[in-house]
């Protein structure tokens, strides 16, 4: 007797199929990370999608967010120790046990997450640990974009144990004596050193010496991001970013990551070859066996405009909410939607040219992490609540609307605010306490805070009440703060 070949699955060949395939979804996603941040507001597009945080933005008010009720004593030291915990924790563990076997989505993951995803029935919609941090490396990422035909910042790799073997190094390659010196790992606000004299290099020896270097030119450049999709037919590519970094008001660390601007109009060239990157290094990316999200960190020359490639951080990331916004809103298409086509038993193949082209023109809009930035612990009392807030013309703000997420923020009198840390916890140095979203550009042409952006940061941060805590009773802040673009 012949047995029935089973039935094929039918191909998706256009946006409409691929709008009712997750319309009919039934398969559970879970997106599992401190806050729902990096992908809020995806569920509107996808049945079965759900969230589960440590921190509650939303008190207990988001239809689809668990936040287990039960916190005891944890001390932790990473992104990746809060989701282990969560993924220990026994009201998620019933939670993703009543939805059954699905699909997990995270920000930073490790090995053990992946066992301990593994024995609960989930499926890691990325990339393996392995991999993602093979690629996390700066001088990995380089060799990456130079076989890709991607041009980096005039460079050299190797080791120095002193000043002067770095000067040797970077001459043999005409990089002059005023040097940026990475080393592999971490976010680049903190293992990114400018040394142009013995002095510099002694102040940042001890996080040097021993470590593979990425020494560079040190240029006048404009920072920027880029969010993009490796697929099996393409790489698609989000709308330009530039990276807000070092504002006091906004941030404590020099140099550090703090938000993103997109805005339409200039740099049209600029705009071009960001895009032809970032679909070379996806499609070499998928090569190498990593599929779905990335980021694509650029510098563009501000004086011979030629673009360069920075960083790749092969993740969900801080620049995912500013891209599927605008995907979203703008073109009818999360691009998120891709990735998961990935990780789904679904056949499918669209003309990517077609949906590229839906989100070529868009809105100005902009995000800032606001973080904690006086050097002492204390218990916040009283913070803002989730939701759309307004300002009048004395910089004053009112909660108009509670909201889930950012899409209805209407002008530039409004901004969304997220909260991560509530009535009962600690604000330390660095701390990130909330994320503000709004339409509009934060940043000048120059770059420089605009005076928008520093009213809404006071009157964010105004908001807030808290009592210092001192002496023995002052808790060990948790290095929360490693966000660059991935909280």
């Amino acid at each position: 007797m012949t047995l029935a070949k089973p039935a094929r699955k039918p191909k998706l060949t256009s946006l409409s199929e691929v709008f009712a395939y997750f319309r009919q979804n039934q398969t559970p996603i879970t997106f599992l990370s401190p806050t729902p941040y990096n992908i809020l507001g995806l569920g509107r597009w996808i049945n079965k999608f759900e969230y589960i945080n440590f921190f509650d933005s939303f008190d207990g008010s988001h239809p689809k967010i668990t936040v287990p009720r039960e916190h005891g004593p944890h001390e932790f030291k990473s992104i990746e120790d809060v989701n282990n915990y969560l993924l220990r924790h026994k009201e998620v563990r019933g939670r993703l046990a009543e939805r059954g076997p699905g699909l997990l989505l995270l920000v930073m993951f490790d090995e053990e997450t992946e066992a301990l995803a593994k024995e609960l029935g989930q499926k890691i919609a990325l990339p393996p640990a392995k991999l993602r941090k093979h690629i996390d490396s700066k001088i990995i990422t380089t060799k990456l974009g130079n076989e890709a035909g991607i041009k980096s910042a005039p460079n050299t790799m190797g080791k120095a144990k002193t000043y002067e073997e770095l000067t040797k190094l970077a001459a043999r390659a005409k990089l002059g004596n005023d040097l940026v010196v990475q080393t592999p790992y971490g976010d680049s606000g903190r293992t990114t050193f400018f040394i142009k004299s013995a002095a510099d290099w002694n102040k940042n020896a001890e996080h040097i010496v021993g470590e593979q270097l990425k020494v560079m030119r040190r240029i006048n450049h404009l920072p920027g991001t880029v969010e993009a999709v490796a697929t099996r037919h393409g790489t698609l590519v989000g709308p330009m970013q530039t990276d807000i970094t070092g504002f006091a008001e906004v941030t404590p660390y020099k140099g550090g990551w703090c938000g993103n601007d997109v805005f339409t109009g200039g740099m049209e060239k600029e705009r071009r070859a960001v895009l032809k990157m970032a679909q070379k290094l996806g499609d070499r990316l998928y090569a190498a066996g990593y599929k779905g999200a990335f980021c694509m960190d650029f510098l563009i020359d501000t004086d011979t405009r030629e673009v360069y490639l920075g960083e790749i951080n092969p993740r969900i990331s801080g620049a995912s909410p500013l891209t599927n916004l605008i995907t979203s809103t703008y073109g009818g298409c999360p691009i998120y939607m891709f990735h998961l086509l990935e990780y789904m038993d679904v056949n499918w193949e669209l003309d990517l040219a077609k949906v590229q082209q839906r989100w070529s023109e868009f809105d100005n809009w902009s995000q800032l992490i606001l973080k904690y930035p006086v050097d002492q612990v204390e218990m916040i009392t009283k913070a803002p609540a989730s939701g759309i807030y307004r300002m009048d013309k004395n910089g004053n703000i009112k909660l108009v609307r509670k909201s889930i997420d950012w899409f209805l923020v209407s002008d530039e009198d409004e901004a969304y605010y997220l909260r991560v840390y509530t009535a009962g916890d600690y604000r330390y140095h660095g701390a990130d306490l909330g994320i503000l979203v709004s339409r509009g550009r934060f940043q000048t042409d120059d770059r420089k805070l605009t005076p928008r952006a520093k009213a809404w940061v006071k009157a964010i941060n105004g908001e807030f009440e808290a009592i210092p805590v001192t002496g023995t009773s002052a808790p060990a802040p948790p290095p929360m703060h490693d966000t660059n673009k991935m909280f």
